[in-house]
Formats: structure tokens, C-alpha cells, sequence
């Protein structure tokens, strides 16, 4: 039975309390706290009682939340740093890299400084072209993690980009495969890099691995001479792209390759017979047109040129190129108005081709509009001004 006791328990018990709860067990009080029979003999003894009964609830009370705050509260610190440097991630991307930089410069005060906290500054001073200061920060990061795969990948991109393809390699061979945060498929950087080191079949086997070709493949070969005839090394891509036709005699673009090293070396007699064959082998690529037309043009057959480039128009409508030779044609053939139709179509098309704006000041020059000439050969030259590769230097 249990009794809420107010004024004294009995004669035998003198506690005083409003709220106290006490159990009769058989004749005998017994609080809750306590399960074995006790008597209260003196107000003393009492008062003595009351502050330990205080004193353990609130024990009872705060302990469990006590041991509750020092076993389920996580430590946040890390996670928040993570969360930060996403953050900063997001800001870079959105081309905030040097605010980025900033709050990357706090974090760097404080002790330890987050794990990430240097590939992210290398990607915001990559973001910049700093590449110097770039380099630095992913070298750090390493230091800090030899197996940071995003850090990995871009100090050799970086590399790359300072001329460094040597020193890139390393790198690039060591995480060649894509993770989350690539942004730049790492196996055609490495392979730039072989190109650059004239090291042609490592370059052909990492194309070919960036493409899903086997690394001897007929594709892989005429895939690295195209790549090869890109960066100017046109004996090469001719040794290739032969490679290629023996492998497979029936390959498509490969006589188109052979076509474009011929016009590369103004051969233009093979140049116009690698296109002619192409054509027959593959006649509803406009761009085998494109190609004949601009070797017809080059070997002064301007009739020729002329027919083959609107053939590419009716196949590639989209495509500015053969617009743009037409007006060169035109130009050519005295016909200055209608090198204007087709060039000011390419300009609307791509306003940034500094031959179409070359072209059209010709063309405006030829037609007595010499103000508009003046707009376009300016606008030729800043434009290719603005496109000339530009390496850092390295101090």
C-alpha cells in the first residue's frame, strides 16, 4: 500500500515534507529509495534524510542525461570541415575561386588543418591559371596524402600544363582511371604527355584505352594519327594511319587521315586521291566534301572547289566550314557579293572565327565598304590574339 504522508509519519516518525512518498510494507515505512525497513527516530536524523533524498534524485535526474551528452554527442569538427570544404568545392565551380581562396586562407589557421584542405586550394588556383601556385598546393596535399587520387591528377594536369609533360607522366600513370571529382579524362592527358616525349606508341595505347580500342587495333592506330597530325607530327600520322588501312583495308576516315597529312605537306595531288577514295568509300560524310573542296581550292581548281563545297553544305547545313571556304572561293573567282552571303551566314553561325571576320573585311574591301573591312580585320586580330596558347612561365 502506498500513502502520501503529510505532517509527521507517526508516532514513531517525525518527517515533514509536501511531496514525500513513502510505502507501507506489513506496518513498516520503507521510502522509495530505499527497499529495506527503517524508523526515523529524531528531527536531526530526519532533516539528514530529506537532503540525502534530495540529493539522490538529482542524481537519478542528471547522471543519466550527463553520461547521455558524454557518449551519444559526436564530435562534429571533422564533419564540419568536410561540409566547408564542399562548399568551397561548389564556389570554385561556380567561378568564386578567389572568395574560395579567402575562407581557404582561415582554414589554413586553424590546427590541424582539414584533410582536403590543399587540393581545394590547388583546384581555386587552377581555376585562375596559376599554375605555379597550383603545383605548390597539390604538392602539399600529397605530402600530407600519398594517396590522394584527385591530388594525383591534378599535379599532373598541371604539370602538363606548365610544360612539364616528363615530370606529368609519373603522375598521370599512377591514377589514370576516373574517380568522382575528374574533370579531365586523365588518360588523354598522359597521353599529350607521351606525344610530347615522343614516346608515339605509349600515346596509342593510352588513346586507345581512353576510347575502348584494343592498343593495336586498326582504330587505335588511326586514332593516335589523328591525334598525332593534330600536334603537327605529320610524319608520324602518316606511318599510322598506313598502319591502320593495313590492318583493315576497309576502315572508314582512314584514307580521309592520309588526305589531311597529305594537305598538311601540300601534297596536293595525294591530298585530292585520299579524298577521292574516301568519298567512294564513304560518299554521305560531309566532311570528305569539306576536305576536297579546300584541296581543290588550294590547287587552284576554283570550279571544282566550289562544287564539292556545296555538296558538303547539302550534307553538313550546320557546319561553318564549308561557308567559309566558299566565300575564300568566291573571293578568289572576283565574286566579293557572293563571298558576302556565305560569310556573313558562317559569322552569324560562329562570330568567333577570326577567318570568317579576315574574309568578310576582304570581301567589305572589294565592295568599297571600307569602314566595315576595318571592323572585321580588327576584329580578326583580336580574336586571334585572344586564341594564341599561352604557357606560364616558370620562375
Amino acid at each position: 500500500m502506498v500513502q502520501r504522508i503529510h505532517g509527521s509519519c507517526s508516532s514513531r516518525c517525525a518527517y515533514n515534507s509536501d511531496a514525500a512518498i513513502m510505502i507501507r510494507v506489513k506496518g513498516e515505512l520503507r521510502l522509495p529509495f530505499f527497499f529495506f525497513p527503517f524508523t526515523l527516530r529524531s528531527r536531526s536524523l530526519m532533516n539528514r534524510l530529506r537532503v540525502a533524498i534530495v540529493a539522490v534524485i538529482a542524481l537519478s535526474v542528471c547522471a543519466p542525461a550527463s553520461r547521455a551528452q558524454l557518449v551519444d554527442k559526436p564530435n562534429t569538427a571533422p564533419a564540419n570541415a568536410q561540409q566547408n570544404l564542399l562548399q568551397l568545392r561548389q564556389m570554385i565551380d561556380r567561378g568564386h575561386a578567389a572568395e574560395a581562396l579567402k575562407q581557404l586562407d582561415t582554414l589554413a589557421m586553424q590546427h590541424p588543418v582539414p584533410a582536403g584542405a590543399d587540393t581545394v586550394r590547388g583546384l581555386a588556383l587552377y581555376s585562375q591559371n596559376r599554375f605555379v601556385e597550383a603545383d605548390a598546393a597539390f604538392a602539399s596535399a600529397l605530402k600530407l596524402d600519398a594517396h590522394d587520387e584527385e591530388a594525383t591528377q591534378m599535379r599532373g594536369l598541371t604539370l602538363f600544363r606548365l610544360g612539364k609533360p616528363t615530370d606529368a607522366i609519373p603522375l598521370l600513370e599512377a591514377e589514370h582511371n576516373w574517380t568522382s571529382q575528374t574533370k579531365v579524362d586523365p588518360n588523354y592527358v598522359l597521353a599529350l604527355c607521351y606525344l610530347d616525349t615522343r614516346r608515339y606508341d605509349d600515346a596509342r595505347h593510352a588513346f586507345a584505352m581512353q576510347y575502348g580500342f584494343g592498343p593495336d587495333s586498326a582504330s587505335a592506330y588511326l586514332l593516335a594519327a589523328r591525334m598525332l597530325l593534330r600536334r603537327e607530327y605529320v610524319p608520324v600520322a602518316q606511318a599510322f594511319a598506313r598502319k591502320a588501312l593495313e590492318l583493315d583495308p576497309q576502315l572508314p576516315l582512314a584514307h580521309a587521315l592520309l588526305g589531311e597529312v597529305a594537305l598538311a605537306g601540300q601534297h596536293l595531288d595525294d591530298a585530292i586521291a585520299e579524298f577521292e577514295k574516301e568519298r567512294t568509300r564513304n560518299p554521305l560524310d560531309g566532311g570528305v566534301y569539306d576536305r576536297l573542296g579546300d584541296a581543290y581550292t588550294r590547287a587552284g581548281d576554283y570550279t571544282k572547289a566550289q562544287q564539292a563545297l556545296q555538296q558538303a553544305l547539302l550534307l553538313e547545313p550546320n557546319s561553318t566550314g564549308p561557308y567559309i571556304l566558299l566565300g575564300k572561293v568566291l573571293l578568289k573567282r572576283q565574286d566579293p557579293v557572293g563571298a558576302v552571303m556565305y560569310l556573313e551566314r558562317a559569322e552569324k553561325m560562329d562570330p568567333t572565327n577570326y577567318m570568317t571576320h579576315s574574309l568578310l573585311g576582304q570581301a567589305y574591301r572589294a565592295l568599297g565598304r571600307t569602314e566595315d573591312a576595318s571592323r572585321e580585320t580588327q576584329m580578326a586580330q583580336k580574336i586571334q590574339s585572344a586564341s594564341e596558347p599561352k604557357i606560364e612561365t616558370v620562375h
